[in-house]
C-alpha cells in the first residue's frame, strides 16, 4: 500500500442507516417497497412479453430486499426493550414480516406480495402506536 493510502485511510468506520444518526424512521418505506412488489406481481401475470417478465422479476426481487432492509432498520433501531414489554409479540411480528419478504422476493404470485403488504401493515400498526412515531414519523396515518 503506497504510504499517501495508508495515511488517507479512515481510522474508524461506522455504521447506520444514513450517513447520520438522523432518528427520521417511517414504515411508510417498506410500505411503498411492499406495493410495488404486489403492483409489478400483477403486471407479470397481465403480460405476455418475456422481456417484460424478466425485467418484473428483477425489480420485484429488489424491491422485496428493500422491503426486508426497512423492516429490519425498524426493528433493530428504532423499537427498543420498552416496546417489547408494550407488544409482547413484536420479535414475532417482524419474523413474519422478514419471512413474508423473502417469500415475495421468490414468487411471482401476487398473493405472496398481498401478505407482505399485509405485515407491512401490521408493523406499522404497532409502530404508529408507540410515543416515538409522533416525533419520528413522516407520513403518520389520516
Amino acid at each position: 500500500m503506497k504510504l499517501i493510502e495508508k495515511l488517507l485511510r479512515p481510522k474508524h468506520q461506522a455504521y447506520a442507516h444514513c450517513d447520520l444518526f438522523c432518528g427520521v424512521y417511517d414504515p411508510a418505506q417498506a410500505k411503498i417497497e411492499a406495493m410495488s412488489c404486489l403492483k409489478i406481481a400483477q403486471k407479470y401475470q397481465a403480460s405476455d412479453d418475456e422481456s417484460f417478465r424478466t425485467r418484473c422479476v428483477l425489480l420485484k426481487e429488489e424491491r422485496a430486499e428493500l422491503a426486508k432492509h426497512h423492516l429490519s432498520v425498524l426493528w433493530a433501531d428504532f423499537f427498543k426493550p420498552h416496546h417489547l414489554e408494550q407488544f409482547p409479540g413484536l420479535h414475532d411480528m417482524f419474523w413474519r414480516a422478514l419471512k413474508a419478504a423473502g417469500d415475495a422476493k421468490k414468487s411471482m404470485d401476487p398473493a405472496a406480495s398481498q401478505a407482505l403488504l399485509d405485515a407491512v401493515d401490521e408493523v406499522a400498526d404497532v409502530f404508529w402506536q408507540t410515543e416515538e412515531s409522533k416525533a419520528t414519523g413522516l407520513y403518520p396515518p389520516r
